[in-house]
Formats: C-alpha cells, sequence, structure tokens
C-alpha cells in the first residue's frame, strides 16, 4: 500500500541538526511511531509531502530551513520578568504557560536566566530558528479507521489512545 491522504504510516525517524547532532530519534528501529497521513498536522509537512507515495521499506531524507520546521527565531518572544512573579524554586529550563505580550493567546516560556531580581523566559521553540535534516524510514501503512479520521490522529499500537 502507498501513502496517501486518510493513511496511517508508521515509521522510525531521526532528526539531527546541521551540525549532525541527534537531537530525537525513535529506539534502535525496532518501534516507530505513528500519524495519520494527509494534512492533519501529525508531522511536519515537508516530511509529508516527501512520504506521499512511499510504500513500506521506503527511506525519505529532507532538510527543513526553519520556517518549515519550527519557525524563525523571534526576538520579541524573550521577555524578562519579576523573580517575585514566579515560585521560589524556580530553575533555568523550567516551564511556564502565559499569555504573549498584549494579547489573550496563552503559549510555553522556557526559563533561560535566573537574576536575584529577574526571570529571563523565551516563548520560542527551543528549535527554533535551525535547519533541521529528517530522516525516516516507513514501517507500516495502512487505510484509517473512520474514527482515526474523525479524531484526526493514529489510534492503536503507535499513535493515541482514548
Amino acid at each position: 500500500m502507498q501513502i496517501a491522504k486518510n493513511t496511517i504510516v508508521t515509521i522510525t525517524y531521526q532528526l539531527s541538526n546541521q551540525t549532525g547532532e541527534v537531537l530525537e530519534n525513535t529506539d534502535d528501529g525496532k518501534e516507530g511511531v505513528s500519524y495519520l497521513h494527509g494534512g492533519y498536522d501529525g508531522i511536519f509537512p515537508t516530511a509529508e509531502e516527501a512520504l506521499e507515495g512511499k510504500s513500506v521499506g521506503d527511506k525519505i531524507d529532507v532538510t527543513m530551513e526553519p520556517e518549515y520546521a519550527f519557525g524563525e527565531y523571534e526576538a520579541d518572544l524573550v521577555r524578562v520578568e519579576p523573580r517575585h512573579l514566579f515560585p521560589a524554586e524556580i530553575e533555568v529550563g523550567m516551564q511556564f504557560e502565559g499569555a504573549a505580550e498584549g494579547t489573550d493567546e496563552f503559549m510555553l516560556y522556557t526559563v533561560t536566566e535566573l537574576t536575584e531580581d529577574t526571570v529571563v523566559v523565551d516563548g520560542n521553540h527551543p528549535l527554533a530558528g535551525q535547519t533541521l535534516e529528517f530522516r525516516c524510514t516507513v514501517l507500516e501503512v495502512r487505510a484509517a479507521t473512520a474514527d482515526e479520521i474523525a479524531h484526526g490522529h493514529a489510534h492503536g499500537e503507535h499513535g493515541h489512545s482514548h
């Protein structure tokens, strides 16, 4: 079966930066992750496009510029906040949900720096601004069930369970 809209695709993958550092990968090729193919935001759109028409055993290698991965780095998403607004046990790397400045839209902020009086938080994804290399191998392709299509994601062994 070929990968097409409304198929469940199981892949193993590796995500690396431009220096070759592996940022994320599936366990030693024995297990994979599943997603619903066809514009359901289960995988990077550039990778999904490259996987269209592929079959079990096929491999792809896609270089993704920041705009097609985690976006460009936006300096205005970095905020300096008063320390007293945060818990006493705050540490660099902790994450907090907060409203983006001037909006009611909530986003995830990561603590990047601490001083006695301030906390610097960054709303950018940690991989924002980076060109990434996505390599994967197709392990399985099957037709999606009506429930998976209705819910917009894979169910079962390597997908989401309800």
